[in-house]
């Protein structure tokens, strides 16, 4: 009689393919990453810094967005290092530990964006619904709370998911993408993936859920604000960025969700990959420039900062 297999992968490096089919313009790609990159880091260090550095924009709003773009770099971090070393390598392998690492910052980033996102609502609602109770609400420690739930809801939703995967016995060890992502290693097991499954819904769910309860608390804050011409205007300026960031995140991991589990490998792997990428491609570049320049008071301090002689920007 055979032993029982164990409960263990007994797979220790994983072969990534997703570059495979378009090595011939890995200098190309190398070059446009080798520019992004870098550029993406410098909006995102900007904000946080400009934030950071005056006290003028200590307030929830604006910590909130230094916290999106503190997750930005989080997140990207996970991915573009070893992407850019993946182009120049001849092998394209990451190791078993590496990729549940690369999973779980990729991917508790991007539930971080959508809980950031969505305190950042309930600070919105706040301002414009309840102003005389902002304040009062809106704490030092309520927003420490609140930072607390960006990061700590996530880190526990994905630490459940990569205890999940880790328990699979795998039968394969080519993920077909550019990076290690979820379904991608579930769907290389022996056995069942059902809990994995179960739970990885409950999570997307829960996400867009989230989604939906901004979508909601905007259109009851688009109902206020229609009532004065001040209440419009700080919609346009405080609200519109944010919408627009939600359902650039939103479409983005709806994107990568859906086609690695209903994608088909007749497209060309040029579009699969820049389907597969774009929630971390175009959000963290995105959200320091719309919130960056749009807002008035992050523009003028940013401005402060780089071009104080040349703009004649007062103390």
């Amino acid at each position: 009689m055979q032993p029982p297999l164990e409960n263990q992968s007994s797979v220790l490096v994983f072969t990534l393919s997703g570059l495979n089919e378009t090595m011939e313009n890995r200098f190309v790609f190398f070059s446009f990453t080798a520019l992004f990159y870098p550029l993406m880091v410098f909006c995102n260090v900007t904000v946080i810094f400009t934030i950071i550095l005056h006290t003028k924009l200590h307030e929830p709003m604006y910590v909130f967005i230094c916290n999106l773009c503190i997750n930005g770099l989080f997140g990207t971090s996970g991915f573009y290092p070893k992407f850019m070393y993946d182009l120049m390598a001849h092998d394209h392998v990451i190791s078993y530990t590496g990729c549940l690492i690369q999973i779980f910052v990729i991917y508790s980033s991007a539930l971080c964006d959508f809980s950031t996102l969505t305190v950042m609502a309930y600070d919105r609602y706040l301002a414009i619904c309840r102003p005389l109770e902002y304040h009062s609400i809106m704490t030092n420690e309520m927003i420490f709370k609140c930072i607390l739930f960006c990061w700590l809801a996530p880190f526990f939703c994905m630490s459940i998911l990569i205890i999940l995967i880790s328990r699979l016995t795998l039968c394969g060890s080519t993920i077909e993408k550019l990076f290690c992502e979820i379904w991608a290693v579930a769907k290389l097991s022996c056995f069942s993936t059902t809990v994995n499954n179960v739970f990885g819904y409950i999570v997307i769910l829960t996400c867009f859920g989230q989604a939906v309860f901004i979508f909601c608390s905007y259109i009851h804050l688009i109902r206020k604000c229609i009532k004065s011409i001040e209440g419009r205007h700080k919609f346009m300026q405080t609200c519109v960025p944010h919408l627009f960031s939600l359902i650039n995140v939103t479409v983005a991991l709806l994107f990568d969700v859906l086609y690695s589990r209903y994608g088909s490998k007749k497209v060309p792997q040029g579009v699969r990959n820049f389907m597969a990428l774009e929630f971390l491609l175009v959000p963290p570049i995105l959200n320091p420039l719309i919130y960056g320049l749009n807002l008035t008071t992050v523009r003028q301090q940013v401005m402060r900062m780089f071009f104080k002689k040349q703009v004649g920007i007062s103390e």
